[in-house]
């Protein structure tokens, strides 16, 4: 049979961001309890910020039954001699009968100990409990809290439980909390709890108080609000994705109201107070032809229909915030950018102070800038490196973190340094995730390519390598940049010679270890069949704009109709020559063929390795094209001719094809 069941944990305020973290887990893991008690069905779960639900419109209200079967020792080991041994007599015992009640089965083409029972299904009213004490013990949502005399923890203290399987109470104990036909509405309609007498009731009751149940609901209210006061008042809501999320978690009853600031904050760089009202107040920017202007658009949880308190309170408590901000802004004007302080912040133990991390990022930024020319001054990449971390010691920084290098920039206008600078500084942490945005200019690049190469360097150099999941300093995803920024901008970084020449000021590195590092990195960057990349790197390439460019021509050849035709015989030519020394010369003498297919073969070679190609694809597409006059080389010749000097010969022209295509890729590694 089955019935409704409405399982509904009522709470303390949850926080947004641990719920929103978890949510992904949540539903899996009452899935993996459900499987494990022959439970499974179909539900739907909702939050709000006071309570966790489940629902099922159709659930089993007993278990199916089941028959479970027991395998034993062999019957030889079973029995000696006509006589039961301890593994027989165990046996039994393990499933509860006599050893008469145990037969035999054939199992891995033996004869076995097998016995079968029966297995009642269990009612769900009998299971329920456990169930839902399981999953919510299984729910991760960092940290956690006790409460009262209770010794397990829960993210926030519970406070009501609501189990209803049809319109009958199914007896459930949660933390001490035993459970009953009543739920809370919104605390403005009804503080005290509510009685329901079953699931209809249950939803028309949180509807009718205020509560809005179903979170995707009340995104589309949210959402909704913002464009009807977008038409009202001819301006743009800034949708903050992660922010809205925040927002339908911690409302029940959510409502948008656009409230105003004075003008004189608008001051302040635009982000400042972007990030004071999101960070602090959960406040969307509003903005009115591409510009932010004096409102801000605050989501309510309030459950009336006069909003012009909530609005005034708002303004009142945003207000000290902006003026905080301005106090900031204007004396970090006065004081200007400056290093000097960093001199006694450390950066690492064994790697000195900021402003020694600055000095190295400043030798690194002036080799690149003579290695790559950019179209730029010299004096602009110098007083870009120097002045990039001025801000650390800025109060505003202090106040916003987030906010480092950008300050620095709005601050380097202001004291008259130029927009080349000013770029710089604010681009230097690019790009700092997978989609992030890119340096702007080479010059922008050259600041954030020698950050990142410090950082790597440095920490290197006193052992601070990346081991698991662990990567405290973010060096995988400064590598990550490395190559977006250098393939970008078709800038040649070699990541053995260009990093051993920029290592030469640093204490002993691991350069191999480096290395591998490195390489690790670029197979997890391509998003193309990992053998594809394999075979690139053990072509020997290790400049980074060559290898992206040959990753990217072999994957395409790789995807290519037919590939697999041509793989088998490339293959071969790899397998007859992987005891040559391809280094050496590969010297072909025509006058030592013997057949005609020899010297097919080595024309249409010759032919490909003189002309000049426009990219590696063109070029591969070129070698391997050779597989016709390849095929009927091996048809026709025997490599292995008794003659030395003729073998040698041939196998010098196969090694000919093989080292022209080992210049892009090594063929043979890649999995088809």
């Amino acid at each position: 049979m089955l019935k409704p069941l409405l399982i509904e944990i009522g709470v303390e305020e949850l926080p947004a961001v641990p719920l929103l973290k978890e949510l992904r887990n949540i539903e899996k893991k009452y899935v993996d309890i459900l499987e494990k008690n022959s439970l499974l069905g179909e539900f739907e779960f909702y939050y709000t910020p006071r309570r966790l639900v489940i629902w099922h419109r159709e659930f089993k209200t007993h278990q199916a039954d089941s028959v479970e079967e027991f395998f034993g020792a062999p019957i030889a080991v079973a029995y000696k001699d006509g006589e039961p041994t301890p593994a027989a007599n165990g046996f039994a015992k393990k499933c509860g009968v006599s050893l008469d009640e145990i037969s035999t089965a054939t199992k891995g083409g033996k004869e076995v100990l097998y016995y079968k029972k029966d297995v009642k299904g269990k009612e769900s009213t009998e299971l329920l409990s456990g169930i839902i004490n399981t999953w919510i013990n299984s729910l991760d949502f960092g940290k956690s809290m006790r409460w009262g005399s209770a010794s397990e923890s829960f993210i926030r203290p519970i406070r009501w439980v609501n189990v209803l399987l049809g319109d009958t109470l199914v007896d459930v104990e949660l933390f001490g909390v035993k459970s009953k036909k009543e739920t809370f509405v919104h605390r403005i309609s009804n503080f005290d709890s509510v009685s329901i007498s079953g699931a209809k009731e249950y939803f028309d009751t949180l509807k009718n108080g205020g509560v809005t149940l179903f979170q995707e609901q009340r995104k589309e209210d949210i959402l909704a609000d913002f464009a009807s006061l977008e038409k009202e008042s001819g301006v743009n809501i800034e949708v903050d994705a992660d922010l809205l999320a925040e927002v339908v978690a911690i409302t029940e009853h959510p409502t948008a109201l656009l409230g105003s600031f004075d003008e004189e904050f608008l001051r302040l760089p635009p982000e400042v107070i972007i990030t004071s009202m999101k960070e602090h107040q959960r406040y969307f920017p509003v903005f009115k032809d591409g510009k932010l202007i004096n409102k801000f658009c605050v989501v309510t949880n309030a459950f009336t229909d006069d909003f012009s308190k909530v609005v005034e309170g708002n303004e009142r408590v945003l207000r000290p915030r902006l003026a905080d901000g301005l106090f900031f802004y204007d004396n970090d004007l006065k004081n200007g950018l400056s290093t000097e302080a960093l001199e006694k912040v450390a950066f690492f133990k064994g790697l000195g102070s900021v402003q020694d991390k600055i000095v190295r990022e400043a030798k690194i930024a002036n080799t690149l800038f003579d290695l790559y020319k950019p179209d730029a001054k010299k004096e602009d990449l110098d007083r870009a490196v120097n002045l990039a971390k001025a801000d650390l010691t800025s109060e505003m920084v202090y106040e916003f973190t987030e906010l480092q290098g950008l300050m620095g920039a709005y601050y380097a206008l202001e004291q008259g340094e130029t927009d080349a600078v000013a770029t710089a500084i604010r681009e230097q942490y690019l790009p700092d995730g997978e989609e992030s945005d890119l340096p702007s200019t080479q010059m922008s690049a050259i600041v954030a390519m020698s950050i990142k190469l410090d950082t790597l360097l440095a920490l290197f150099s006193v052992n601070q390598v990346p081991t698991g999941s662990r990567d405290p300093f973010a060096l995988r995803r400064a590598v990550n940049g490395l190559i977006r920024i250098t393939s970008e901008y078709n800038m040649a970084f070699d990541i053995v010679e260009t990093m051993k020449e920029l290592a030469s000021g640093y204490a002993e590195i691991d350069m191999q270890k480096l290395e591998s590092f490195f390489l690790e990195r670029v197979k997890q960057y391509y998003k193309v069949n990992p053998s594809v990349v394999e075979a690139v790197l053990a072509s020997g390439e290790r400049e980074i704009v060559a290898m992206g460019k040959k990753i990217a021509a072999l994957d395409a050849i790789v995807n290519a109709e037919g590939f697999s035709e041509s793989f088998s015989t490339f293959k071969r030519v790899a397998n007859i020559t992987k005891d040559i020394d391809l280094s050496q010369d590969m010297s072909v003498d025509a006058k030592l063929f013997e057949d005609k297919a020899e010297e097919a073969l080595f024309e249409a070679y010759k032919s490909v390795a003189v002309k000049t190609y426009n990219s590696y694809e063109e070029e591969l597409d070129a070698l391997l094209g050779l597989k016709p006059e390849l095929d009927k080389f091996f048809e026709d010749v025997m490599v292995n001719a008794e003659d030395e000097a003729v073998k040698n010969n041939r196998k010098s022209l196969v090694a000919s094809v093989y080292k022209s295509i080992l210049n892009i890729a090594d063929i043979k590694e890649v999995s088809v």
